[in-house]
């Protein structure tokens, strides 16, 4: 018998994170409380629709066509958090980060990787692949604005065997 993945429980949700005004960019999520590492915080939740799907609604923001409420479960299947989502749209990007995005049986969860104080704010890697080379002005288009001593300068992730 094949023993299903455990499901982790997100934090209670008495207010342990907030949703406001970021100085990375936008909205963030920060918390509220301490966040002792290896926590779940919360689940990236949204409708799940197909990548045609997604492409067909692509982009939420013509002005800003790169920003999206988008999240990569499989090859399938991707997140859309601008229906049915939570605080964890809000999430930032940091190239080296606090927090990680953990799947489990289809499902996004966001859990710490260190801990967390309260008020810091919480980001993880995105870490977008985009088959095309990476160029200048392709990474240009994915701007990481977290700065930390080891930013890319660009949302993409660099591609396997390659910095």
């Amino acid at each position: 018998m094949v023993k299903k993945p455990e499901i982790p429980a997100p934090l209670s949700s008495n207010r342990r994170i907030r949703t406001r005004r970021s100085g990375v960019h936008g909205k963030g999520v920060f918390a509220v409380q301490d966040i002792a590492e290896g926590e779940v915080i919360i689940e990236y939740v949204g409708e799940v629709i197909s990548w045609a799907e997604a492409q067909r609604r692509h982009p939420h923001d013509p002005q800003d066509p790169n920003h999206t409420f988008y999240f990569h479960i499989d090859e399938d299947h991707v997140i859309d958090a601008l229906f049915g989502g939570n605080s964890s749209r809000w999430i930032n990007h940091a190239c080296d980060a606090n927090c990680e995005a953990d799947e489990v049986d289809g499902r996004i969860f966001i859990k710490a990787l260190r801990n967390i104080h309260a008020g810091e704010e919480l980001n993880y890697d995105y870490g977008l692949i985009i088959d095309e080379r990476y160029t200048p002005k392709l990474k240009a288009e994915y701007p990481c604005w977290c700065g930390t001593k080891t930013c890319r300068g660009t949302l993409l992730a660099p591609k396997r065997g390659k910095r």
